[in-house]
């Protein structure tokens, strides 16, 4: 693999989007075609209504997939209506995305709710993706894992380049010693251009991940 052996996450996020049955239909297009490879962490966040149907799909089908939710509850469980909390989604999920962009403008979500996200992920052995817009952004104590997501890039078709993104990178690893993913616009035609800087360990993948066979391109174009 390219990188020298670090760890490359290829994270699909497919925000309010799939029926259940679609979401089944994903994982039997792109289960079956995924290398199992050491350092390659292939991990699908679906939304809420289909994430146990996804988790038995992935179990029977014995994929190399890791299955993911888009957040979780800043609370724990309770009298806290609408939310889910993580001591329940440990039974489907391995990683939760965490203060996107999207939650923070929709949603009025501050760092403040963020770090309480932060806790209740690692309270309950949930791997947190912290999502940071540019270098000013705070990370919260315990994390080890980011997706550097660029407001300018989401959805628009522009990424940031390469060379931008891994000074961005770098600057978070030499402050708090984790691993930088890139998000934004990502596409097989230029996932390697990412993965393949000295300082970014894989991509947060939107709307090219909601088709099963780009998205396969994807990872088979990030580890090649």
């Amino acid at each position: 693999m390219d990188g020298g052996g670090k760890n490359i996450w290829i994270i699909a996020n497919w925000k309010s989007n799939k029926t259940i049955q679609e979401a089944l239909d994903w994982i039997s297009a792109v289960g079956p075609k995924l290398e199992k490879r050491e350092n390659l962490k292939v991990v699908i966040c679906t939304t809420f209504t289909a994430i146990e149907e996804v988790k038995k799909a992935v179990m029977v089908g014995n994929y190399p997939l890791i299955v993911g939710s888009q957040d979780l509850s800043p609370f724990p469980e309770g009298a806290y209506t609408g939310e889910e909390p993580a001591i329940i989604l440990k039974q489907f999920a391995e990683l939760s995305i965490i203060g996107h962009s999207e939650r923070r403008q929709n949603f009025g979500e501050t760092d403040e709710m963020v770090s309480k996200k932060v806790k209740q992920a690692l309270d309950n052995q949930i791997t947190p993706l912290v999502c940071v817009q540019g270098k000013e952004t705070q990370v919260p104590e315990g994390v080890k894992l980011i997706a550097y997501e660029p407001i300018f890039a989401i959805g628009t078709g522009n990424p940031d380049t390469p060379e931008n993104a891994n000074e961005i990178a770098e600057n978070f690893k030499e402050k708090y010693g984790i691993e930088v993913l890139y998000g934004g616009s990502v596409t097989s035609k230029n996932v390697k251009d990412f993965v393949t800087m000295d300082n970014i360990n894989g991509v947060l993948v939107v709307g090219a991940s909601l088709d099963p066979e780009e998205f396969v391109r994807i990872v088979q174009n990030a580890i090649r």
